[in-house]
């Protein structure tokens, strides 16, 4: 694995800045030009030793139109879409209590491993929860029992791993990390059920004071250094969970935003905060979105859309079909994946490369139906895939053997870094099309002028390819389970 680090000491990546998704699409007069352009290959596949490493450099050759016989990745840099707000992942209180326990030079490791864009694969976004969840050692809430005024709250329970973690990785990121924050549940007392655990719904007589408590924690964050960019509502919404849960039907989370928490965190100076909806999986994500922005009064405080990868637990593919619908309905409202991770841990699947292929599927699908956001879950668990209060152990892109003081790199690190190193906050994805079904694509124009273009071969075959650009062509060959990143400029 060091050896597969020091390679990653070699790569560059284009930097840019932040930026919320305005249009759905935008043609602009100016052309692209090959010119004297070149292809730098990344790739990492399947028996083989690559992992993101430097493969090949490509030159373009004239070739007008192709023929049918002829597999392509077309892209069009001047077709326009959603812009990047960026790629990371979650800082949990597993997370954190794992790093804790890593030797003080695996945590270095990990850090530049996760946030240097030179050195490693450069995040950009992270998410952390809002009192406990099933990632943490046990449950706990930052008041006491029927303090409706909030005069007892304190983030203490944070200040021993989570706040430490979440201010090295931002300076690990050169300073700037786009954070946002979930609650997995109100106090019990503030709930119908009187219980953290098994769903439940907010009462209503606490709607006031559980809208405060975003106030309070995102301030508090903030006094202490920790800048806040957004909040979803409710992790999970119509998850009634053994674990931290609470309920919202649709009609009750558009009437908490319309009545509660939009105006108050209007009304306490943080507007400019990116509010986030739904926060589950795309099989409701149609319908809990035209609950909410069909409420005009609602709609003004929401900011996106957030959605999970979870409803394959029905059997069920994954219905990028939804997400996309919710795009072109309400183009003005940006949409990001909050979490995914695979369920049920177990450490002789470690590399298995369906891992990382998964995150690879999932990621070009969402991007190119308008994804403009994307956050992992947690960024490190223990050898148990833990730690988890109830049992709910599962898979990370790192974990720690902690008895060993090592740290495992599975591919599914390496399939989001294909993403996240390449493509830069401010990145506009741009037109792609492969006409071959065993080829995936997406691709991003950064802010720099670099165009990435992501290619994924899921097959057992090895694809020759031309990656095809305003009559210019590369010539390439796609490696059997693989995911490529080509970068031009």
């Amino acid at each position: 694995m060091k050896q597969h680090l020091s390679v990653l000491l070699l790569l560059a990546t284009a930097f840019g800045t932040s930026a919320q998704q305005k249009k759905q699409i935008t043609r602009p007069a100016a052309n692209y030009s090959i010119g004297n352009k070149k292809v730098t290959v990344y790739t990492t596949a399947e028996k083989s030793e690559y992992r993101i490493s430097k493969t090949e450099t490509l030159n373009f050759i004239e070739n007008k139109q192709p023929f049918e016989t002829e597999p392509c990745i077309f892209v069009d840099p001047t077709v326009k879409y959603q812009t990047m707000v960026g790629i990371g992942g979650a800082l949990t209180d597993a997370s954190a209590e794992t790093f804790a326990r890593l030797s003080k030079k695996n945590q270095q490791e990990l850090l530049e491993a996760y946030y240097n864009k030179d050195k490693g694969i450069g995040y950009t976004l992270a998410r952390t929860n809002i009192a406990s969840c099933d990632f943490s050692s046990d449950s706990y809430t930052y008041v006491k029992d029927g303090d409706k005024d909030l005069k007892t709250f304190s983030v203490a329970h944070d200040e021993q791993f989570k706040i430490p973690l979440i201010k090295q990785a931002t300076a690990a990121a050169g300073g700037k990390l786009t954070l946002f924050v979930s609650p997995w549940s109100p106090p019990a007392w503030m709930k119908d059920n009187n219980s953290l655990i098994k769903g439940g719904h907010l009462l209503p007589k606490f709607r006031q004071s559980w809208a405060n408590h975003y106030v309070k924690f995102i301030k508090t964050y903030e006094a202490m250094g920790i800048p806040i960019w957004g909040l979803s509502v409710q992790n999970e919404p119509m998850a009634k969970q053994i674990w931290e849960s609470c309920v919202y039907t649709a009609e009750e989370e558009r009437d908490f935003i319309k009545n509660f928490l939009g105006p108050t965190l209007q009304k306490s100076g943080l507007a400019s905060k990116k509010l986030i909806a739904w926060d589950h999986n795309r099989d409701q994500i149609f319908q809990r979105a035209s609950t909410i922005l069909n409420d005009k009064d609602a709609a003004k405080y929401v900011w996106g859309i957030g959605f999970h990868w979870y409803e394959t637990w029905t059997g069920s593919g994954m219905q990028f079909g939804n997400v996309r619908q919710t795009h072109e309905a309400y183009p003005d409202k940006a949409l990001i994946f909050t979490e995914g991770c695979k369920e049920k841990f177990d450490v002789n699947k470690l590399d298995d490369w369906t891992l990382g292929e998964r995150y690879g599927y999932s990621m070009i699908n969402d991007f190119n139906t308008g994804t403009a956001a994307w956050t992992d879950w947690n960024i490190l668990l223990d050898e148990k895939g833990g730690p988890n209060h109830v049992g709910n152990f599962c898979f990370a892109p790192v974990h720690a053997d902690l008895k060993k003081d090592k740290l495992i790199y599975t591919n599914a690190y390496y399939y989001m870094g294909h993403f996240s190193k390449f493509i830069r906050p401010g990145a506009k994805r741009v037109g792609v099309a492969s006409s071959r079904d065993l080829l995936q694509s997406t691709a991003f124009l950064n802010t720099d002028g670099k165009l990435v273009v992501v290619v994924m071969n899921q097959s057992d075959e090895k694809l020759k390819y031309s990656l095809w650009i305003k009559g210019e062509a590369a010539n390439t060959t796609s490696l059997p389970h693989s995911i490529t990143t080509l970068v031009v400029e």
